[in-house]
């Protein structure tokens, strides 16, 4: 499960990339099947992000990936796989695998990406100075569920209740729950908690959502969530159930609307952390970074689909508007 594979010359980064001669071992945990082409997309921009750094595979650089399927038993056997190998740094994403090789390894430096509460999984001691072996790019502030909340509202005024879907066994769901509950008390707006763990899950809880008048959807940003994104979607349309949606790869398929980061770019800047680690810094000497940039796009199809009358002033917000 090592994979080599060449490279364009590297840039003049390069020349303080790597000591003469010697190649260098990193390990990759991907909590997705490997036949996933978005998350291929990711990967393959972390990779391009270490080229920048001068780091090639089949050059100077060995990965060993590891693909988990977001299933728990092959997550603790791809964990222990590349613990066993001794990497000099292992990049990692979503928490319940970043948090199982968390607590497989004290030592092995650790980069994560996409994990919204580092601090509140135990990854980190805090986010200026993590401590111990793990860093890494958080995705969201459990504040934007209120902004989802809020561009939903304006979407599709009519709603008057929210079913808010995450993988029922992550870390952050308590944390994610709450501060959307409390941002819909002023709203006048009923939460709905869906904790899933699989597709009969997300079909169950958008069917008794949707079987409802004035219903509307917040879909977490998770692996399982990635997995069903188009199960999802589907249902929200047949439905004819608003729901907002933490990246654009959703309205890409056909969802109605998003606001979130873009994941290729922080999985890109993910690979300036596994540069500096292997140039010397330890990792808990690495501040965790949180996003800076967001994106906002809408779907004007779904939203005839849905009946919904989408305002100037919003669209005139929006990064990108798919016809």
């Amino acid at each position: 499960m090592v994979l080599l594979g060449g490279a364009v010359a590297a840039p003049p980064l390069a020349a303080r990339a790597q000591p003469s001669g010697r190649v260098r071992q990193i390990g990759m945990l991907i909590a997705s099947e490997e036949d996933e082409p978005l998350v291929r997309s990711r990967v393959a921009s972390f990779r391009q992000g270490l080229r920048d750094l001068g780091w090639v595979e089949g050059r100077n650089l060995q990965i060993a990936y590891r693909w988990t399927g977001n299933d728990p038993a092959r997550t603790e056997r791809c964990v222990s796989e590349l613990v066993a190998l001794g990497p000099e740094v292992i990049f990692s994403h979503s928490p319940p695998a970043t948090v199982a090789l968390s607590k497989a390894t004290q030592s092995l430096p650790i980069v994560f990406v996409q994990i919204t509460d580092p601090v509140g999984a135990g990854l980190v001691k805090d986010l200026a100075h993590p401590g111990a072996n793990v860093t890494g790019f958080t995705t969201f502030e459990f504040s934007m569920g209120t902004k989802w909340l809020g561009l939903l509202k304006e979407v599709a005024p009519g709603i008057k209740r929210v079913a808010i879907m995450q993988y029922a066994k992550s870390p952050t769901w308590a944390g994610q729950l709450q501060a959307v509950e409390q941002a819909a008390s002023s709203m006048a707006l009923q939460i709905i908690p869906a904790g899933v763990e699989n597709a009969a899950d997300i079909e169950r809880s958008i069917t008794e959502t949707g079987g409802e008048s004035n219903g509307g959807l917040i879909v977490m940003p998770d692996s399982i969530t990635l997995i069903h994104r188009k199960l999802i979607v589907s249902l929200a349309e047949r439905y004819h159930l608003p729901a907002i949606y933490p990246f654009r790869y959703f309205p890409d398929d056909g969802g109605l609307i998003s606001y979130g980061i873009d994941l290729n770019d922080v999985w890109r800047r993910g690979a300036t952390y596994v540069d500096r680690i292997l140039n010397g810094t330890a990792a808990g000497d690495l501040p965790v970074q949180q996003p800076t940039k967001f994106e906002l796009v809408i779907n004007l199809k779904a939203a005839k689909a849905l009946g919904l009358q989408v305002s100037t002033e919003l669209l005139a917000r929006a990064d990108e508007v798919i016809e």
